[in-house]
């Protein structure tokens, strides 16, 4: 098997293939890395959008391991760059799609592609966010989401997901360009979520608004 570090994913049929050796890729990752606490909403970085990737080095290499670290300690399934306040474009995840197959990767400069219309099926679950602690709301994306960028050595690579595993691509991405969850919803819902934000208590680590 080739070093976790220089064969992030594999690619076949134009996807990357990201269900192959999780717990191991995850761990490696993590145990190299450091928990960084967790920016929240009112926080400058989160409300931008993040500068492109350029350099594909050891400095990118050790940035994804402590986003690794800072996602299991704050028990997520995604953290984009900026929620641990870097002004950078990648995100990485560690989530389960619907059928519970885990999927484990880093995507650096994500785009959202377009879908046809017949694969813009809407799902109205809910979601939440690590840096809108303790909220949750309901809120329609696809159902399936396809997510093109670079991994960790500057290569191409293109991420398909379906159900929990789609919203999650989704809501990485939104974040690397300057977009919180909360921001696609009613101006009701959004003021519901803040509340739920206000009135709880988060598990991990947060940075302070100023």
């Amino acid at each position: 098997m080739a070093s976790q570090q220089d064969t992030e994913q594999s690619v076949v049929d134009d996807f990357i293939i990201d269900t192959e050796d999780c717990e191991e890729r995850e761990r490696a990752h993590r145990e190299r890395g450091t928990s960084r606490p967790i920016t929240v909403v009112g926080n400058p970085v989160l409300h931008r959008e993040c500068r492109d990737v350029t350099e594909f080095g050891d400095e990118l290499a050790a940035l994804v391991d402590d986003m690794f670290a800072s996602q299991r300690a704050a028990e997520g399934v995604g953290l984009a760059a900026n929620q641990i306040g870097v002004d950078l474009k990648v995100f990485v995840y560690d989530c389960p799609d619907d059928e519970g197959v885990r999927h484990v990767g880093v995507v650096c400069n994500p785009v959202l592609e377009e879908l046809p219309a017949e694969r813009r099926v809407l799902d109205e679950s809910n979601e939440g966010c690590l840096s809108v602690p303790t909220a949750y709301a309901a809120l329609a994306r696809p159902d399936y989401a396809v997510v093109s960028g670079r991994d960790l050595q500057g290569n191409p690579i293109r991420v398909q997901g379906t159900g929990y595993f789609a919203r999650c691509l989704q809501h990485e991405t939104d974040h690397l360009y300057g977009r919180l969850y909360i921001d696609r919803l009613s101006k009701r819902d959004r003021k519901d979520a803040l509340k739920q934000m206000a009135e709880g208590t988060p598990r991990y680590e947060t940075v302070p608004n100023d």
